[in-house]
């Protein structure tokens, strides 16, 4: 019954914008400028030229770090990193042939009465269809939800180009959570990957 809710709240989403919306982005104070001029600067560009995935996700690792990004590495060539509320999984692949990506991810676990519905996969389809800003895949016979955006680049990519990017992936999964049943949140949960520190 409640896989209905979905289906009702999944038609619901053609008001989802599938083009990135201006980023309001507040102006700095003067005085702030002026104390940055003077402050030591984290790095803005991590270039990732002639790398393998491995390198690749060291090099990720360490910007976000020096950044002030709260990550940590969950294999030898993906990066988690902590933004906001959410997490995602940021996972380069380079190609010395062709374009340069990195693949960001969430996922979701799906409650077992959700598993087995026959709407599940008829509603990551009508995702799929309607939006743009992410990829939805079902993995794991449907125990596991798995958005997937990609930020493309050539050599170097810019630390402000990926916090915007997870800031518009963020925006479009929060216009699609707003548009389901209340409630639907015990169904489908975000999978942690950074584990909270016990010490």
């Amino acid at each position: 019954m409640k896989s209905l809710f979905i289906v009702i709240g999944v038609l619901g989403l053609s008001a989802c914008s599938a083009a990135p919306s201006a980023l309001a982005v507040p102006t700095q104070p003067i005085e702030t400028k002026q104390l940055e001029e003077h402050a030591p600067v984290a790095p803005k560009i991590v270039r990732l030229a002639g790398l393998s995935n491995d390198l690749a996700a060291d090099a990720l690792y360490y910007t976000l770090l020096n950044a002030n990004y709260l990550a940590t590495k969950v294999a030898s060539d993906k990066v988690a990193v902590q933004f906001g509320d959410n997490q995602f999984m940021l996972e380069p692949s380079m190609n010395a042939a062709g374009i340069d990506r990195i693949l960001m991810n969430r996922f979701y676990a799906v409650h077992p009465q959700l598993q087995a519905s026959q709407e599940l996969p008829a509603i990551i389809g009508e995702l799929n269809a309607k939006l743009n800003f992410a990829k939805f895949i079902l993995l794991e016979q449907g125990a596991v939800i798995q958005v997937q955006g990609v930020v493309t680049f050539a050599d170097s990519v810019e630390i402000e180009e990926l916090r915007r990017f997870m800031l518009w992936t963020n925006s479009g999964l929060t216009q699609i959570a707003m548009s389901l049943p209340e409630g639907i949140d015990q169904y489908i949960r975000p999978i942690p990957l950074i584990q909270p520190d016990k010490s």
